[in-house]
């Protein structure tokens, strides 16, 4: 009888032991699952979508930049159109609009016209999400010659900095700025011993896209 109850006991004492265990896998397995899902909503999160480019307002669009333009409680009119080679874009109901040469304003001010002959007060919006037009060209003997391509207007010192400065065999005081404005090429002198002392300013200007410095 004894014998007996001893070995009911030790059979209780193994039941008990499994569940136990089996309980804390469970526990385990379940913790390692939030975990997991925990980790998953963090990576998740931590992918932001792809922020608009903030630009100045006085900006000039040019051929290349990418456009989301945005017509509020009217989904089919939200599209991202890039500006063509010919500073066209295409929209719905306007076809195509000139956009290149123009501001933010200026060209919203545009469509808003166009379109508001099919949908009365519209409220549309347009931001740049790509910047690609802004491209100047610095050659001769800096350190990186090639294309820079700009998200603002920066002078000519700073674009001199970009392209790695200037190689010691430059003659630095006979830079010069290529400007294509129309049919007519205008040049700018740039001594760089005296801008970099601090003497005549004026002759760091401001860049315009497609500007080219030549580095004699």
């Amino acid at each position: 009888m004894k014998q007996f109850i001893w070995k009911r006991l030790l059979f209780i004492l193994i039941c008990l032991t499994v569940t136990s265990c089996a309980t804390g896998e469970k526990k385990g397995i379940q913790a390692a699952g939030q975990e997991s899902i925990v980790g998953n909503e963090s990576k998740t999160e931590s992918v932001q979508p792809e922020s608009r480019i903030q630009v100045r307002p006085d900006y000039v669009i040019g051929p290349g930049d990418v456009l989301e333009i945005s017509v509020w409680k009217d989904e089919v009119l939200n599209k991202q159109v890039p500006v063509l080679p010919d500073g066209k874009i295409a929209y719905p109901l306007i076809s195509q609009v000139v956009a290149s040469g123009k501001t933010i304003d200026q060209l919203k001010a545009e469509i808003e016209k166009k379109i508001s002959r099919y949908i009365p007060d519209p409220d549309l919006n347009i931001a740049v999400t790509q910047v690609n037009s802004m491209v100047i060209y610095v050659i001769g003997k800096v350190n990186r010659p090639g294309n820079l391509h700009l998200q603002s207007n920066i002078n000519v010192l700073q674009a001199l900095a970009m392209a790695g400065g200037l190689n010691p065999f430059a003659k630095k005081n006979k830079i010069k700025i290529f400007r294509k404005t129309g049919d007519n090429t205008r040049i700018y002198e740039f001594e760089y011993s005296k801008v970099s002392g601090g003497e005549q300013m004026e002759m760091n200007i401001q860049l315009q896209r497609g500007d080219v410095i030549v580095v004699p």
